[in-house]
């Protein structure tokens, strides 16, 4: 079970500070543009941008392990994740792609793309939360 909070900042703000199962802080959200000229609106991540982020974190952990299991020599992984959202509210996201770049020595693509099909069809809690809502795709590459 998963226990997260949320509270918000106040004194006219749209600032919120999230809190993990963990007790690890996060802050979201934007603050008033003529509270202080030298900000910019979006101080904190963009709640938006952190479903992205759950979703790329979560499918990286899972092909980490897999290839690791795999007795693959995986030294780096980047994901670049790319979304279409509608222009309209609720601004659903239709399209999300992750396009995963892999470095290490003598890795195998087919095993690569294995490990990225486990996380994304079995394993990625996110991953299953959305899969139905957007169409999610991949690629990946081998540096």
């Amino acid at each position: 079970m998963s226990n997260v909070a949320v509270r918000w900042h106040g004194k006219d703000s749209q600032m919120f500070i999230g809190r993990d199962t963990f007790g690890h802080v996060i802050v979201s959200g934007s603050w008033p543009k003529d509270e202080d000229a030298d900000w910019q609106e979006w101080k904190g991540l963009k709640p938006s941008d952190l479903l992205l982020l759950s979703l790329a974190s979560c499918s990286a952990h899972d092909v980490v392990m897999i290839l690791g299991r795999q007795r693959q020599k995986l030294t780096d992984l980047y994901i670049d994740v790319e979304a279409t959202q509608l222009p309209n509210p609720p601004y659903t996201f239709t399209d999300i792609h992750l396009n995963y770049t892999f470095e290490g020595e003598s890795l195998d693509p087919t095993k690569c793309e294995r490990a990225i099909q486990l996380s994304q069809d079995k394993y990625c809690s996110v991953a299953a939360t959305i899969r139905g809502v957007t169409n999610l795709t991949h690629s990946f590459e081998i540096q």
